[in-house]
């Protein structure tokens, strides 16, 4: 019998997103291929404490307070009534110290196999307006924006606004996810009202322009030579303007979802090399999902890269590969064998080098 691959699938978190995180982990549990894995459960509550749990739960600290022994050669986790070690860590940790690069940097301090982008990758990733500048840079296209800061909220004007990128607007704050602190904008009061919303979630303000267009997402996953999905389509009912939290999580009547997208074969071939290329420019890892805009006039518009996106009941990401023919529990095991795979060239790189100096 082969031996299992021992795997910790973090979940919950610091984050607006902890809910998010818990359905998502609670897909992975159930349709993890036991038989080649042995997992452990590792909870971290609201407050950022962390537990051993016998299964996804809401009730985080309910289970046995975690510690960490940290040896870069075997790390070992411990309870008060037993310990043990892992093999790679599968972090479902969504948003704020979960996607941002930050629980990826303590893995990655423990010499252990991360599944996902690693720091700089999930860093760049996260933060809109680094991705958006990179993306610049590479010449993938994204839509107009302005950037504020918390002291130059006095500066923001409807006028300056409508001015730059036209009316209505999206108002969004820098670094979270889930359509949380996203607002649509026309007057004044909007702006207003919306500015407010995102300052309580973060510092800077992103304000982008509305691209009237179709909503559509492409699944990549990879490293040497990425590959990417067929895209799916999010088709918006109409009481709501955009795709907000509620319509991803809440209402089950919100949306139609199509995969893959009715579009032409090279419209569709160049949302699947955009998404590539984007993954590529922002260093991402394993994998990530990559929303986009389509406009009437068939221009392209990358919207965000998304290095842990959801595995719900409604996620876009496994319904994706799903459709080209990789199944649930087959994508997980792809996935960390991604990481272990990658894992292994890292450790082909010295970290020691011999000089005259003392």
């Amino acid at each position: 019998m082969a031996i299992k691959t021992t795997v910790g699938i973090v979940y919950g978190g610091k984050s607006v997103e902890h809910q998010i995180s818990i359905n998502s982990a609670t897909n992975i549990f159930q349709f993890i291929d036991k038989e080649a894995f042995d997992v452990k459960l590792i909870g971290i509550d609201k407050t950022g404490n962390w537990y051993q749990t016998e299964d996804v739960v809401k009730n985080i600290n309910n289970g046995q307070p975690l510690h960490l022994d940290l040896n870069a050669t075997k790390p070992k986790f411990r309870t008060n009534t037993s310990e043990f070690v892992l093999d790679a860590i599968f972090p479902v940790l969504h948003g704020t110290d979960g996607e941002d690069g930050s629980i990826q940097g303590l893995i990655k301090v423990l010499n252990l196999p991360t599944v996902g982008s690693g720091v700089l990758g999930s860093a760049m990733a996260m933060d809109k307006l680094v991705s958006k500048r990179l993306l610049e840079a590479s010449g993938i296209p994204v839509a107009k924006y302005l950037i504020f800061t918390r002291e130059q909220q006095a500066d923001i004007t409807l006028e300056k606004v409508e001015k730059a990128l036209g009316l209505p607007v999206i108002v969004k704050p820098i670094a979270l996810g889930s359509s949380v602190g996203v607002s649509k904008v026309r007057n004044e009061e909007e702006l207003r009202v919306a500015i407010e919303d995102t300052l309580s979630y973060d510092n800077l303000i992103l304000v982008e322009e509305c691209i009237e267009g179709r909503e559509l997402e492409c699944a990549v996953m990879g490293n040497d030579s990425p590959k990417a999905s067929a895209p799916g389509e999010i088709v918006i009912g109409s009481n709501y303007e955009f795709y907000s939290f509620d319509a991803k999580y809440v209402d089950p009547d919100a949306v139609d979802i199509v995969i893959p997208a009715v579009v032409d074969q090279d419209i569709a071939e160049e949302i699947k090399s955009l998404s590539i290329r984007s993954y590529q420019a922002l260093r991402c890892e394993d994998y990530a999902r990559i929303d986009l805009f389509l406009k009437e006039n068939g221009d392209i518009f990358i919207n965000e890269i998304n290095t842990i996106p959801g595995f719900t009941n409604s996620s876009m990401f496994p319904m994706l590969w799903a459709n080209d023919g990789i199944g649930f529990t087959e994508l997980i095991s792809d996935l960390i064998n991604l990481a272990k795979e990658r894992f292994s060239k890292q450790q082909m790189i010295t970290t020691n080098y011999e000089s005259k100096l003392d």
